[in-house]
């Protein structure tokens, strides 16, 4: 019978406890002996305190909590929960009860999580517009998204109105604007605008673009349709501006340089702007599990910040007269101005998996100035910490779930005691090094990989071939001679340093097609529930709190829980409710009862689920009053003139109109009018076969929070 941890050995937990299984129960032998070690490496956990490390999956679940409420909370709620944990916290203090600490820490770290959101929106939130607006204003450029030859797409505040133009409350308006004159951060500019409503999301669970727009205070998008007059510039003034010039121009020099696809990739890789790589390209390295190349993120500032490092350190080493010199404090020190250089040339906090980067990067060579470990699962809590305080919404996005669960992941292995025998030889180090890339991807890709599938409904199952292919280029080529041309520039020296670049994207790019033409038949599409992020979440938060082998349990308890109940089925019909799209199951796929492909939301459809959605559905019948299509389970009518309402009312599964119907054809089956379409957006249905009927899930579950258009 194994020895049971004494109770010494549970101060962490504060309690004393007695071993259970090893009295009167014939337990088995192996049971009382994983039962005994997963208490152990609890309180050995707890004895270390990495607790701390739960605090980012507590503010993630206060906030998680706050966003799926039906409304929003009364402030009195918010400042009833402060007292109570005041009154918790206190009370544990004086009793001198260190659970009750611990357990007060955490829940304070949860509401605060829950009130983080109303508080980011009291400060940077802004009202919607829910109709509409024409005329001629003056507004004010606060950032430069994205310009080409084309065109320009900037986000603007202070609009004034002139002329008859109605007045706006909107802080800042996000606006697609023609490519001339050239605009700067902290231009003043004068054009005709029609604005419109952000709209919503256009599945259920998908991107809701009216939330995230909201706490970045955009309250509307629009375009220009007149004649765009700056008014008033800010020459000569404001680090923004020096930099938007700076990589205006850095964009501008790789584009005469390179052509193709190497010149959008390069000035994604370099400034960050992905605004010219093409849904092809984009497909074509999701399915090489190449995705995270063209995004700035930790890849390319260690390649950068930790090359900086190396060169320093090494330059140093190198010279007789600073051997008294703290060598690896100066190599941390340069190495760090590198990354925050390269954070500006990336766009600065607006681009937040850069952020997000830098700032981790930031805690690693602090680590080192102050002599203490630099890679630590506590060093990620801590960037996690600041990230969601500074942009509390950004947890909703994939750039962060991503990022986090690889960075927890690869931590979390590298904390494990694996056995390292370093290469001898040559040979042995090439073999080292393509080793611990392909066992690198292996953990990021595994541990991205829930949240990349739900996000983007694929899997790359060749990502590690993908990777060990590719990255030698990028950390050998793309990357190092990117930078190189950048400080050639001001010497107009940069060109056979953009053309290696250019030449190591596209053998690159060869490389994401091979594997991703190899991958055509082994990839999936899965559907996952959105509860199937959360399970994730809580598999995360136990791998990132123990610091021995029984953190695998968690994602392996995960798993098999996932894959048996995780899965969503695929929608029946699913209804535009800005546009007449109408589609319907037919065969694998969907196609058109209503409506024209093409469209935004039919588009966005098919990329979710990995299908074309066709233009005619093979079952319909339509005449001048409707359409009717016809399955073996159901039939779906789709009215276009209210005389259709008196034969097509009650004799059929689905009614879908965008006319009022009369009150008593409500009462005759399942209708989608104009209501449910205005009130909840997207509708996805689903034939119960059990049920004989249709489950409906709109895209929009309730109107009554700050960051929804109302309808009209």
């Amino acid at each position: 019978m194994p020895d049971w941890p004494t109770p010494g050995s549970w101060r962490g937990l504060g309690i004393v406890v007695k071993p259970p299984l090893a009295g009167s129960l014939p337990w088995p032998r192996f049971v009382v002996s994983w039962v005994a070690g997963l208490a152990q490496a609890v309180a050995q956990a707890l004895e270390r305190r990495r607790l701390f490390v739960l605090l980012p999956f507590a503010l993630i679940c206060g906030l998680v909590s706050y966003a799926a409420l039906p409304e929003e909370p009364a402030s009195v709620v918010l400042w009833g929960g402060v007292a109570l944990l005041a009154v918790l916290g206190f009370t544990a203090a004086i009793v001198c009860s260190l659970t009750g600490l611990r357990l007060a820490v955490q829940l304070s770290a949860l509401w605060l999580g829950f009130c983080l959101l109303p508080i980011h929106g009291a400060l940077f939130g802004t009202p919607m517009l829910a109709f509409p607006a024409y005329g001629t204003y003056e507004a004010r450029v606060d950032e430069i998204i994205s310009a080409d030859s084309q065109a320009q797409r900037v986000v603007v505040s202070q609009l004034l109105p002139l002329e008859d133009a109605r007045e706006l409350r909107l802080r800042r308006a996000r606006l697609f604007l023609p490519a001339e004159p050239v605009l700067s951060p902290g231009d003043r500019i004068q054009v005709a605008l029609r604005l419109a409503p952000i709209p919503g999301p256009v599945l259920p669970g998908g991107y809701d673009g009216q939330f995230h727009s909201y706490f970045s205070g955009i309250g509307a998008y629009g375009s220009a349709t007149g004649h765009l007059e700056v008014i008033a510039t800010n020459a000569g003034s404001g680090v923004a501006r020096a930099v938007h010039d700076l990589r205006t121009t850095i964009a501008r020099r790789i584009e005469n340089t390179l052509d193709g696809s190497s010149a959008p990739i390069a000035k994604a890789m370099i400034v960050g702007d992905q605004s010219g790589i093409t849904d092809e390209t984009r497909d074509v390295l999701a399915a090489a599990g190449l995705a995270h190349i063209y995004s700035i993120s930790g890849l390319h500032l260690s390649i950068v910040a930790g090359g900086i490092y190396w060169l320093v350190r090494l330059l140093l080493a190198s010279m007789p007269f600073t051997l008294t010199w703290p060598i690896k404090k100066i190599a941390a020190m340069a190495g760090l101005f590198v990354a925050f250089a390269y954070l500006l040339l990336a766009g600065g906090v607006n681009n937040v998996p850069a952020f997000r980067s830098t700032l981790m990067l930031a805690l690693v060579f602090g680590a080192v100035l102050a002599g203490r470990q630099a890679l630590t699962m506590r060093n990620v809590a801590i960037a996690a910490i600041v990230i969601i305080l500074l942009d509390p919404a950004s947890i909703f996005r994939p750039s962060f779930q991503l990022s986090f669960a690889a960075v927890v992941g690869l931590i979390g292995v590298y904390e494990l005691p694996w056995p390292r025998r370093a290469g001898t030889g040559s040979v042995g180090r090439i073999t080292s090094t393509l080793l611990a890339t392909a066992w690198t991807s292996f953990i990021a890709g595994g541990a991205t990989l829930l949240f990349s599938a739900y996000h983007f409904q694929q899997t790359a199952p060749l990502g590690v071939l993908g990777n060990l292919l590719a990255l030698p280029f990028v950390s050998l080529v793309i990357m190092p001679f990117g930078v190189l041309s950048v400080l050639l520039m001001p010497l107009a020296l940069d060109a056979p340093a953009l053309v290696l670049t250019g030449w190591g994207i596209d053998r690159m790019m060869d490389i994401a097609v091979l594997v991703a033409g190899w991958s055509r038949d082994l990839s999936s599409n899965p559907l996952l529930a959105p509860w199937a992020l959360l399970a994730g979440l809580l598999a995360l938060a136990w791998f990132a709190l123990l610091d021995t082998r029984w953190r695998v349990l968690g994602p392996a308890a995960a798993i098999p829980f996932i894959v048996l109940l995780g899965f969503e089925p695929r929608p029946d019909v699913l209804i535009a409710d800005t546009t007449q799209a109408v589609a319907v199951r037919d065969g694998d796929g969907l196609s058109l009862v209503s409506g024209r492909a093409g469209s935004f939301a039919t588009e966005v459809w098919g990329q979710h689920y990995q299908t074309p959605i066709e233009q005619d559905h093979r079952s319909e019948r339509c005449d001048s009053l409707g359409c009717i299509v016809s399955l073996p389970e159901f039939s779906v009518a789709v009215v276009r003139n209210a005389a259709a309402f008196a034969e097509d009312c009650g004799a059929h599964e689905l009614l879908v109109t965008r006319i009022d119907p009369p009150q008593w054809c409500r009462s005759e089956g399942l209708v989608i009018g104009p209501d449910e379409l205005e009130r909840g957006g997207v509708q996805w249905l689903h034939w119960n076969q059990d049920a004989g009927r249709f489950d409906v899930r709109p895209a929009i579950d309730h109107l009554n929070r700050p960051w929804r258009v109302l309808p009209r």
